[in-house]
């Protein structure tokens, strides 16, 4: 099955701009050696120093308030998986590229059957959590995202797959995450872009802290309030909404729910109906964000 890792969709010039970037980052970590194994390029990049942001981050007030924590699964937020686990939080990673029907591993810190520092890795999580579905997860507290390249407008940048926004997205609408839930995600600095220079689209969401190896950026205040996070359906190519269960799932409830929306609106009262009825129009949402019509006939000769 493809990987999906560079379809997150949008306009073809902001995906170009946003490849340049990502170019740019992953070539001055290996021109600077600080890429650790097994290198920087098409990935969220490990770097030196992660442990060292790691600690960093363990000093902010928002971590030290959280009960729990989603994290992405890749190598750079390790040290960060591995530290909410030694400090009693509960973690949620989710599987890679969202690939299961199960989309989430659930890591308890009081019931880990390894050390923190295995069970936080994707083989440890795979043999110490317990495989849940969106619906059985708690609200979260902190939410730690992979990037490879931010800026202090608190504008990230993923690998280009888009899997970071999609879990926010979901975890959104699912009420797991707030408006005030607070968003991080610990780089080197030669990953940090000047404000403006990262390439945006609808779907992309900011963070309010970058944390490197030396300082903590707080970007709150170079932006304004964080937009609402939705799927942009529009965005999504039929093959990728096929290869994550969670998302064909969403898009048949989506389906569901409008078609009822279509056939339980009452005719109004009015005068005797139409000799055979007669040919209206109405609408029908196929998924979120794109509308399409279809012509049905009313039995009542009004549209319902």
């Amino acid at each position: 099955m493809p990987r999906h890792d560079h379809d997150a969709g949008g306009p073809a010039e902001v995906l170009a701009a946003k490849a340049a970037v990502r170019e740019q980052v992953w070539a001055a970590m290996r021109a600077a050696k600080v890429a650790r194994f097994p290198g920087a390029a098409g990935r969220i990049p490990n770097f030196t120093g992660a442990e060292a942001a790691a600690e960093r981050l363990r000093a902010l007030p928002a971590w030290q308030s959280a009960a729990t924590v989603k994290a992405n699964p890749d190598s750079p937020q390790l040290p960060v998986r591995q530290r909410a686990l030694q400090d009693g939080k509960t973690v949620y990673m989710a599987v890679p590229r969202l690939a299961e029907a199960e989309p989430f591993f659930a890591l308890d810190p009081d019931h880990l059957s390894e050390p923190p520092r295995k069970a936080a890795s994707i083989s440890g999580a795979t043999r110490s959590a317990r495989r849940v579905t969106l619906a059985e997860l708690s609200p979260v507290d902190l939410v730690v995202m992979g990037s490879v390249a931010a800026s202090s407008d608190g504008a990230r940048l993923g690998k280009g797959g888009g899997f970071a926004d999609l879990e926010f997205a979901l975890a959104t609408a699912a009420g797991l995450i707030g408006p005030h839930t607070v968003c991080v995600t610990t780089v080197h600095e030669l990953q940090l872009r000047s404000p403006g220079t990262i390439p945006l689209t609808s779907h992309d969401i900011p963070v309010d802290f970058i944390v490197t190896p030396d300082r903590v950026i707080d970007c709150r205040p170079g932006r304004g309030p964080r937009p609402p996070a939705g799927i942009s359906w529009d965005d999504l190519t039929d093959e990728k909404i096929a290869a994550i269960p969670l998302l064909t799932a969403q898009r048949k409830i989506n389906g569901f729910l409008s078609e009822r929306a279509v056939c339980h609106v009452r005719c109004p009262p009015a005068a005797p109906p139409a000799a055979g009825g007669e040919l209206i129009r109405a609408p029908r949402v196929l998924r979120a964000g794109a509308g399409r019509t279809r012509w049905r006939r009313s039995r009542c000769g009004r549209p319902r």
